[in-house]
């Protein structure tokens, strides 16, 4: 099944906003999932995820992880560039969830990582404390039972250089996942 979606008009304020739909980018069968927001102004723009300031974070996180955007896959929660880049409604979120259950399937990743607030809440289905709980791993039901990684955003360390730690180590957490099927740092799951 591909993860793409081509068409979409389910939320009118999204439809009107963006130039264009955002899908996942990375490998099919990619061991790690990064899940952000949704898709700022330079990711409409380009029609790819994570390519702004904060994909820049990203990508140096990553290498300083030991790990190479070429071999992870990136997503957002939902495709559309929300008006003014502000959170995504919760319908939003909801009218998209099929697609991003859909991508979590065909690329059925070892390691689901949430980056940033909407994302963890949005993937664990309650109130997250990210700052606090960035680097733990949980298990969320997504039509499967799926790891799921609380990281701050990067964005975050944009605006507080003091989460760059806290982002690096959640990272790093994640790269113990990837090849490996986490068994070393998460026992029996």
């Amino acid at each position: 099944m591909d993860p793409d979606v081509t068409d979409c008009e389910r939320c009118p304020a999204l439809v009107k906003s963006r130039s264009r739909i955002v899908n996942g980018t990375g490998p099919a069968d990619a061991d790690l999932l990064f899940v952000g927001e949704a898709p700022g102004e330079r990711e409409d723009e380009r029609g790819e995820p994570f390519v702004g300031r904060s994909g820049e974070v990203l990508d140096e996180g990553l290498r300083k992880a030991g790990l190479a955007r070429a071999d992870v896959r990136i997503t957002n929660c939902v495709r559309c560039r929300p008006p003014d880049n502000r959170d995504p409604h919760m319908s939003e979120l909801e009218h998209c969830r099929e697609h991003l259950q859909a991508e979590l399937a065909a690329v059925d990743p070892v390691l689901v990582v949430a980056l940033g607030k909407v994302p963890a809440e949005h993937l664990l289905d309650r109130d997250v404390a990210v700052t606090s709980e960035a680097g733990t791993v949980h298990e969320a039901d997504l039509d499967t039972v799926r790891r799921v990684l609380v990281c701050v955003h990067p964005a975050a360390t944009l605006y507080d250089r003091s989460q760059a730690e806290t982002f690096e180590g959640a990272l790093a957490t994640a790269a113990d996942y990837a090849g490996d099927g986490g068994q070393s740092t998460f026992g029996d799951f």
